[in-house]
């Protein structure tokens, strides 16, 4: 049987063991093994003294110790010199340190055991504490508290192994989830592990509704460009490397049913020996990069077909009027000639507007502002439509207070222009034209409307944008789709609105308001 005290001391040592197994929060770990220490040495109080990773020391934890009392112990510890062996150098000054302290602030009355604290061969700090007798440790004394400093040691190393590896990981959540592109990880079964912010964002579905989920009941495709799937590579062996990664692209179903358009590039990880581990997904949203393909494509076909038809008029009739082997009536001469300067009138016009678009788009028209009548404006350009229309009719409704606004006189005389060409273009079976004016307390409206056919309900949302014609439009009228777009952002410029007033049932009516100040 040992004696009681043995039996104490053996119960401590394994209170040290359950805490290195049982507990992985740091503080939590050192404030048990200082308690036990104080207990262990019988002393009345004591604390730990850690090293963190460059050098320096301080108090980590204590027992029984009044908190001002540490403010004034922890400067002694600051300016330990880092040089050679800690074990050698550092941890006896130390213990010297702590033990003129101990002497000094309890007049002699009390004096302290430090046990170094080494793990894996590494000092990772001391344990002090504080008694009212010295006694003398016996050889078995000596070898439980060796064992018993070299446990703590060990509960403290593991401790803060699992500190560092919870502050990485929720380093790696915040990366993960402050990522602008989605990002999800998958386990070796395709099931999905990590799901980020931007790949609920994507997909309407939640990181807790879809962990642990199969890949393929979360990514859904409604339509996928040509190529393999997850699925389908892994069948035929993917993969046999790092960097053998797969990229798909298409329309993605979302939770609530719609769809967007993503690529999706799934990069794998492997063990050493070659096993999977995991697969990383990045996620990202291609409906603006779609657009502007679709832009550019639209581009290519509108502005290939409007340069055509002038470029062939012009060619045909200089080519005409240039044959040696014909001599041509005056007239016929001079109407060839207004055909060319026409269509070569129409060819600037398409220049000048394809300038003022991609001005637009890179933020970058200026206005020279000036006060702008939009009455005389708008019965200079009805009289010149008047000239090229035998089918229409126009009117002008201004109120006779009608005010003057701040803008640019050529960028509003332009706005005003796109939507008369427009309204002459959409009513070929002629009618009259009205653009009435309106005044508001803090804004002028003007409304352009005609007798035409009107503008299709599912139109109305697109007909502002870049290169949009409707499918009846391109069929039975000229343009580039950029009248309205420029009108658009003209008007904008001008802090004003546009917009097609869908009250109208017989014609279109288009209105823009532009603010009185």
């Amino acid at each position: 049987m040992l004696p009681d005290f043995r039996i104490r001391q053996r119960d401590y040592l394994l209170d040290i063991s359950r805490a290195i197994t049982e507990e992985l929060e740091l503080n939590r770990v050192l404030t048990r093994i200082v308690r036990v220490s104080a207990e262990l040495l019988a002393g009345h109080a004591g604390l730990i003294t850690l090293r963190d990773e460059h050098g320096g020391w301080r108090i980590a934890s204590s027992y029984g110790i009044n908190p001002e009392f540490l403010k004034n112990l922890n400067p002694l510890l600051a300016d330990i010199p880092e040089h050679g062996d800690p074990a050698r150098f550092a941890l006896p000054e130390i213990n010297r340190r702590l033990q003129r302290i101990t002497t000094a602030a309890s007049m002699g009355l009390l004096t302290g055991v430090g046990l170094p604290m080494i793990a894996q061969g590494e000092v990772v700090g001391v344990i002090f504490v504080f008694r009212s007798y010295r006694g003398r440790f016996s050889t078995e004394d000596r070898n439980l508290l060796r064992a018993f400093a070299s446990q703590a040691a060990i509960a403290v190393h593991n401790a803060r192994l699992y500190t560092e590896i919870t502050r990485q990981k929720s380093h790696l959540d915040a990366v993960l989830d402050s990522s602008a592109d989605g990002i999800f990880i998958l386990d070796p079964g395709f099931r999905i592990q990590r799901f980020n912010r931007a790949c609920a964002h994507l997909t309407g579905y939640t990181a807790e509704e879809v962990l642990g989920k199969k890949h393929e009941d979360v990514i859904r495709w409604l339509q996928r460009e040509p190529g393999l799937t997850l699925e389908e590579a892994e069948a035929g062996g993917w993969p046999l490397a790092p960097q053998a990664t797969i990229y798909t692209e298409g329309d993605l179903l979302t939770k609530e049913g719609g769809t967007i358009s993503v690529g999706i590039r799934y990069a794998p990880t492997l063990s050493e020996d070659g096993h999977l581990l995991s697969i990383v997904a990045n996620i990202r949203d291609i409906t603006k990069f779609r657009e502007a393909e679709e832009i550019k494509n639209t581009f290519i076909s509108i502005i290939s077909h409007e340069l055509r038809t002038p470029v062939a008029l012009i060619k045909g009739y200089v080519g005409t009027l240039r044959r040696d082997d014909a001599q041509w009536d005056p007239n016929v001469v001079r109407d060839s000639l207004a055909v060319i300067e026409e269509e070569s009138d129409r060819l600037a016009r398409l220049i000048d507007d394809l300038l003022d678009a991609s001005r637009l788009q890179a933020g970058v028209l200026a206005l020279e502002l000036s006060e702008v009548n939009l009455v005389h404006i708008t019965n200079q350009i009805t009289k010149h439509f008047q000239t090229q229309t035998d089918n229409h009719t126009f009117e002008v409704d201004f109120p006779t207070d009608f005010p003057l606004v701040m803008g640019d006189e050529r960028r509003l005389t332009q706005v005003i222009s796109n939507l008369l060409s427009n309204a002459i273009k959409f009513s070929p079976g002629g009618g009259k034209v009205t653009v009435q004016g309106q005044v508001r307390f803090e804004e002028v409206i003007v409304c352009v409307s005609d007798e035409g056919p009107g503008i299709a309900l599912e139109d109305m949302p697109r007909i502002f944008d870049l290169f949009y014609r409707s499918n009846e439009a391109s069929r039975k009228t000229k343009g580039a789709g950029l009248g309205l777009f420029l009108a658009k952002a003209v008007v904008e410029t001008h802090n004003g609105k546009i917009w097609v007033d869908d009250r109208v049932t017989d014609g279109a009516r288009i209105c823009f308001s532009l603010p009185r100040n």
